[in-house]
């Protein structure tokens, strides 16, 4: 059978459907903070929707919110056992709902450390907020089959950035086209996303920087794609900066530029994870679908970090194995097969066909 969404996950869309105007704007932003958690496979705590409920209807100012949250985790030492990755979300979330209502902005880097700072305080221990990272670094990619994009070397974080902004900021938007707005637009986000200036946490980052670089611009940005296309941002980052020639691919801003086009012009465009994956490019049109095409996660969804990715890599390939999943999120075969069963406990997932030539099914209401 499959699963009936969160009851109250519906809930919360629904009240803020139904709410006035002026609240439905608070709750938008709430939106975009939780769904930008998507990025790195978290999901907030249902005492997170319930804060965000009590400051859209001006029950409590942000700032009482984020004390709440963060009380409600320090009520917790010593008594319980606490879900490190819905405390990062929870606080996480609230800090963007905060920084994204502000009517601030200043166009340098320095707004990228105090970014970070804000969002990460407290939250990360392996990384110091508000700081550039001061080593190299590389990440395994699904959309690259685990491989990594090629990021900026430590000792050259500030001189780049400073050049890109520098660029940038002189830069002549006023005749160009539409199109190559969102072209240009999209190459720029890209190139701070490449330099990763942080350790963690880059991808949120730089998403709350682009919303408020955008709306800097004059642009009534549709914050809906971070919301619910949050993952496919960051993989298409990741297309954008990545370049194998033996392989025939190129850096390709093509699917940035449908988030964006969605972001700014009110499109419609299929932003679908296969489709940035880099080997779709060389699939039959019929090797690309599978029967999890329409499904979507919800935010909501009461699962951990591991089954989250989990569950986003079987939505687009479905007949993963094993160890194909262990090698593509750096886990243990082991790891992978323990997290499985409990997806199929749950009645979240279900494999059809033998081990060897079978496939998962999502069982996700369709939305």
């Amino acid at each position: 059978m499959p699963r009936e969404q969160n009851p109250f996950e519906i809930d919360f869309d629904t009240y803020i459907l139904q709410s006035e105007p002026s609240k439905q704007e608070k709750g938008k932003l709430w939106q975009t903070a939780i769904g930008l958690q998507r990025v790195d496979g978290l999901t907030p705590s249902k005492y997170l929707y319930e804060t965000a409920k009590r400051n859209i209807d001006g029950e409590i100012t942000i700032e009482e919110a984020k004390k709440l949250i963060d009380s409600y985790y320090e009520s917790k030492i010593g008594r319980e056992e606490i879900n490190e990755d819905e405390k990062e979300a929870d606080q996480v979330s609230v800090r963007i709902r905060e920084i994204l209502a502000e009517n601030t902005f200043s166009f340098t880097p320095d707004l990228l450390l105090s970014i970070h700072k804000r969002l990460f305080t407290g939250v990360f221990y392996k990384v110091k907020a508000g700081s550039f990272r001061d080593y190299n670094i590389s990440k395994k990619e699904w959309v690259l089959d685990g491989e990594s994009v090629l990021y900026a070397n430590a000792d050259m974080i500030r001189q780049t950035l400073d050049y890109d902004f520098t660029q940038e900021k002189a830069f002549n938007y006023s005749t160009l086209s539409t199109d190559e707005k969102v072209k240009h637009l999209a190459r720029f986000i890209a190139n701070i996303w490449q330099i990763h200036p942080f350790g963690e946490g880059n991808t949120r980052t730089t998403a709350v920087f682009t919303i408020k670089y955008l709306n800097s611009l004059g642009f009534k940005v549709n914050n809906e794609p971070f919301e619910k296309n949050s993952w496919y941002f960051r993989n298409s980052l990741v297309r954008a900066n990545y370049t194998n020639m033996t392989k025939g691919i190129y850096m390709n801003t093509e699917y940035l530029e449908k988030f964006f086009r969605n972001l700014l012009l009110g499109e419609s465009n299929e932003l679908k994870n296969r489709y940035v994956h880099m080997r779709a490019q060389n699939l039959p049109v019929n090797e690309q679908k599978n029967e999890n095409t329409d499904k979507i996660l919800p935010v909501n969804l009461p699962v951990n970090k591991t089954q989250r990715q989990l569950l986003e890599l079987l939505l687009d390939n479905p007949r993963l194995t094993y160890d194909e999943l262990a090698e593509k999120m750096d886990k243990t075969r082991e790891t992978i097969r323990t997290n499985l069963r409990t997806l199929e406990k749950m009645h979240l997932i279900q494999r059809i066909g033998a081990d060897k030539n079978g496939h998962w099914k999502i069982l996700l209401k369709e939305e």
